[in-house]
């Protein structure tokens, strides 16, 4: 997992310099797109797989992916061929993360579990302070390949240890795989989120087209689970209540928590004209609070139901925003910093507890299923939240009456090295101060949307046992009749 999350922080640290090397600089943003793209469409089908054929199969086909598009993105040539290359690791990526938090589930009860996934969620916080410095490492010493060659000896160490330790004892249903199901639900996930990047952009041809792609895929892939022996996406357990409203409180607070990544640095450095370390503060401690507020949750499972732990983290996350909501240019960054904080704390809490309860709610077999599903629709709710409050953001920027020469090169210079004029820094100021207290508004409503949907979490009881050896327990299972 700390190869996957690495990757992501380390490869925007030296991107400008394989831009210079490779040039196609307008296809900049698809190599990060290509690779969250394949990675949220791959988790669903992976987590499937994963049901189906075992986990330990999946996991090592997920690392030989990962590895061989770290191999070829070193070698690659044009910044097209990086793209592909990259899509090649987001599909190793999907395969990862799903089946390496399903691994826990099955080693661990779930009060052992939630310790463990704390861990796991430390990972993160870890690769987003180290990603950077040793971008910056290997960009001076070696050449920038090595970025993508770091991960072939962690990826092959990772492996060996799966094949020396990990013994499944869980016997996997040999069924049939529902491989149209399979493609049509990659082409509906990835033309969604085609058309979602799209929005606001020039040109509207990209955009109609991912549309229309959307819409005919959809269609296409509902008629075929509703006919489908084995359906890839089970309509009857994504809408059993404890999947659903997790799910729900997972799209939701990552909506929310994409306003903070994204909007926060820009508030700090611009409007309250601080530097961009400080900057780089106000949102680190998010990543302080994440795995606190997971270590408390793990620490908590034995002492409070997971649906109240969810509750209270979704409620944390709205206290957060009302920080960024008081925002003032003279404001202390130790404002935001804090909200920054509490909302971290209350995703480390919702996080944890969301992903154990799903888990708890469902049999064994089904385990991978569910944990890819609250995987993805995070994933979604990220992108959501950063097309849903970009438009706010854009909104905002047009109804600042006479500040229409707001542009992304004033914001550049703003924030460069050359000096502006002191009007054009006012005017720019003044502008994102109006828009992004709007942006943080919004994210207060998606957060307490989180905490209103968080309330519908129906309770689920926690297993004492790593494995569910009956498979079958009418208490915890979805209802296997037709889709709700």
């Amino acid at each position: 997992m700390f190869m996957v999350s690495i990757e992501s922080t380390i490869v925007s640290t030296v991107m400008p310099q394989i831009v210079a090397e490779l040039g196609g600089l307008r296809l900049y943003s698809w190599v990060f797109s290509s690779f969250l793209l394949a990675q949220t469409a791959m988790t669903v089908v992976f987590g499937n797989l994963a049901d189906v054929y075992g986990r330990k199969p999946v996991m090592l086909a997920g690392i030989a992916i990962f590895l061989v598009g770290s191999l070829l993105a070193g070698f690659a040539w044009s910044m097209p061929t990086m793209i592909l290359f990259r899509l090649i690791q987001g599909v190793g990526a999907g395969a990862i993360q799903p089946v390496a938090i399903t691994i826990v589930a099955d080693l661990y009860p779930a009060r052992e579990r939630g310790k463990i996934q704390g861990y796991l969620a430390s990972v993160w916080a870890i690769s987003a302070v180290l990603g950077p410095v040793a971008g910056g490492l290997i960009i001076r010493n070696v050449s920038w390949a090595w970025v993508f060659w770091i991960n072939i000896p962690v990826g092959l160490v990772a492996a060996a240890g799966f094949v020396a330790f990990l013994h499944e004892t869980a016997k996997h249903e040999r069924r049939s795989i529902d491989i149209l199901g399979a493609i049509a639900f990659t082409v509906v996930v990835t033309s969604f989120l085609i058309a979602l990047t799209e929005i606001g952009n020039t040109g509207n041809t990209i955009l109609a087209a991912a549309a229309v792609v959307f819409c005919a895929s959809t269609l296409a892939f509902v008629w075929q689970e509703r006919r489908a022996a084995n359906p890839m996406v089970s309509f009857s357990l994504w809408s059993h209540r404890p999947i659903a409203t997790s799910n729900a409180v997972s799209l939701l607070a990552g909506m929310a928590l994409m306003g903070l990544t994204t909007f926060v640095p820009i508030y700090v450095q611009i409007v309250l004209q601080r530097s961009p370390v400080m900057a780089g503060f106000a949102l680190t401690t998010m990543l302080v609070g994440w795995p606190a507020g997971a270590t408390l949750a793990a620490r908590s499972f034995h002492r409070f139901a997971l649906h109240r732990l969810m509750l209270w983290g979704a409620a944390l996350i709205p206290v957060g925003a009302v920080c960024l909501v008081l925002l003032t240019p003279q404001s202390s960054p130790a404002i935001a910093a804090l909200g920054s904080l509490i909302m971290g704390l209350g995703m480390g809490i919702v996080s944890v507890s969301s992903l154990v309860l799903i888990q708890e709610a469902v049999a064994v077999a089904q385990r991978g299923s569910v944990t890819a599903s609250l995987l993805f629709s995070r994933n979604v709710g990220s992108t959501l939240g950063a097309t849903v409050l970009g438009a706010v953001l854009n909104h905002g920027i047009a109804r600042s009456v006479g500040l229409n020469s707001v542009t992304s090169d004033r914001l550049r210079q703003l924030l460069g090295p050359q000096p502006a004029s002191a009007a054009g820094d006012a005017a720019i100021r003044l502008a994102l101060q109006h828009s992004l207290n709007l942006v943080f508004w919004a994210m207060l409503a998606l957060s307490v949307a989180t905490v209103l949907v968080a309330l519908l979490v129906p309770p689920v009881a926690i297993t004492e046992a790593a494995q569910d050896t009956d498979g079958m327990r009418a208490a915890r299972d979805p209802p296997s009749g037709s889709t709700k």
